[in-house]
């Protein structure tokens, strides 16, 4: 096959495989991603507006719920609709710009994600551990200190990322065996020796992924400790139940996120790798606002007030 170098002109374009090789499965999928997507974007924005109407709910806790909510709307958008298109039409083409668009605001959003989801435990950690200093440690000037310091630390990391993938020469076929453009399929397209850019990637996806999951297993190892020493019943289930919630969260997005960008690359086949993408791409962010919300006092109570 005749090697060619794929630059950034309005004529260029990737092939996004993604389910193509199981062409009988594709209208399933678009129907059940439909529908997660769907789930995703009423649950967020219903948790985004609730927070916004509701006095009671104006706590550090609820600030930084609805900035995951409006992080999970944004990051489901950058990569489903695009999904959808391809799974609907024969076509499965995403222009050179798009694609790098879409990696570009996916790999922040996702980041920005992992460091939020830290802030997140701390705000659990004060609120256990130093319950009489909360209202001073979670200031809401802090607070929103720290929600910029996640966008800032995810959106720098993107860049990185961004340009080392935007400079290396993309050869062949223009197949990417994925169903959005994300920076290790694109790097299989690499004309050159891509070693340090995969490089690059492990280290900065360690330091963004398992140093955010060590902080916030040490969060809630202290969590876990003065919880034992409590005697209260009723505060014993109001400490898992917010906590509780937050653990499943890190769970349903930590794990299939390190599957993908902490492995070998021999470590598992591309299918495998589509389905776990898909999972933290669509089925994490649909499921937040169900665990958040299903055995949440505060929100019930939030609707009620709202429905007057």
């Amino acid at each position: 096959m005749m090697i060619e170098k794929i630059n950034a002109s309005s004529e260029s374009y990737f092939v996004l495989l993604g389910f193509s090789i199981w062409p009988h499965l594709e209208v399933v999928l678009f129907v059940v991603i439909l529908m997660f997507y769907t789930m995703t974007l009423i649950g967020n924005l219903f948790i985004i507006i609730l927070s916004y109407l509701d006095s009671h709910l104006y706590t550090p806790m609820y600030f930084f719920l609805s900035n995951l909510s409006f992080l999970d709307v944004c990051y489901t958008t950058s990569a489903i609709p695009q999904l959808l298109v391809n799974l609907w039409g024969p076509e499965k083409t995403i222009s050179y710009a798009g694609c790098m668009i879409q990696l570009y605001f996916f790999l922040a959003l996702g980041t920005t994600e992992c460091v939020l989801l830290v802030v997140m435990s701390y705000d659990r950690y004060v609120a256990v551990c130093r319950p009489l200093h909360y209202t001073v440690l979670m200031h809401p000037h802090f607070c929103h200190l720290l929600a910029v310091v996640s966008g800032v630390s995810g959106f720098t990391n993107s860049v990185l990322h961004f340009s080392f993938t935007f400079w290396v020469p993309l050869c062949g076929h223009r197949q990417v065996d994925h169903f959005f453009c994300e920076v290790p399929m694109l790097l299989q397209l690499s004309c050159v020796d891509a070693h340090a850019n995969k490089l690059t990637l492990m280290v900065m996806s360690s330091i963004f992924v398992l140093i955010p999951l060590i902080l916030i297993l040490s969060s809630y190892g202290a969590i876990a400790r003065d919880v034992l020493r409590m005697r209260s019943t009723t505060g014993l289930q109001k400490v898992f139940g917010t906590c509780g919630a937050h653990l499943t969260v890190v769970s349903l997005f930590y794990i299939p996120v390190m599957c993908i960008y902490l492995q070998s690359p021999s470590g598992s086949s591309q299918d495998q790798g589509k389905f776990i993408a898909l999972f933290y791409t669509v089925v994490t962010p649909s499921l937040n606002p169900l665990i958040y919300t299903l055995r949440n006092k505060d929100v019930r109570g939030a609707v009620k007030r709202l429905m007057g």
